[in-house]
């Protein structure tokens, strides 16, 4: 893992100082809508006993989102080895970050070091369908919709009727669109 530069964002390897934003992410219900439909009860939920990540800045493949010119806090992203060449890509921000454009631009810089350093060659993402912000992201960054399923979501979140989107890219599309 690398420190990863862009106009306004510093992506570093997560750390245990990360840990407090973390939990500020996951204690804000609109942040954690699509994913158990409300703010996490950390008193009574393990991170372990969950499908989806709740980082504590000791987990390999967690970036922490800052802004270069103030470092405060915005988020996080990862990608995650599935295999020796497919990762998948995540992302969570802080709800005052959202609509400026940051997770399609820290995405993007994931996106590229995946496929420049990590040597992988499909980059995939998964979100609930009525989640169009972060369908959004992935569209913005190249990813094309590749299936829609309909898993058992443990929560009863509205939209569960309609699905989780899978969304691929392949780093021979991505070679084509950064030329």
């Amino acid at each position: 893992m690398a420190v990863l530069q862009t106009s306004a964002l510093t992506l570093s390897p997560c750390s245990a100082n990360d840990c407090a934003d973390f939990i500020g992410l996951e204690l804000d219900p609109e942040v954690m809508h699509f994913l158990n439909g409300g703010a996490v009860d950390h008193e009574k939920t393990d991170p372990k006993d969950v499908t989806f990540l709740m980082p504590r800045g000791s987990e390999p493949y967690v970036w922490t989102a800052r802004r270069t010119a103030t470092n405060a806090f915005v988020g996080w992203f990862c990608l995650f080895p599935e295999t020796k060449t497919l990762a998948e890509i995540g992302y969570r921000l802080r709800r005052e970050d959202w609509g400026q454009g940051l997770a399609s631009e820290g995405a993007s810089a994931l996106v590229n070091w995946g496929f420049t350093s990590a040597g992988y060659d499909k980059i995939i993402a998964c979100t609930m369908a009525v989640n169009h912000g972060s369908r959004r992201v992935m569209e913005k960054i190249g990813m094309k919709h590749a299936r829609t399923t309909f898993p058992d979501f443990p929560a009863r979140i509205p939209g569960v009727e309609y699905g989780e989107v899978w969304y691929e890219l392949l780093r021979s599309e991505w070679n084509c669109s950064n030329r």
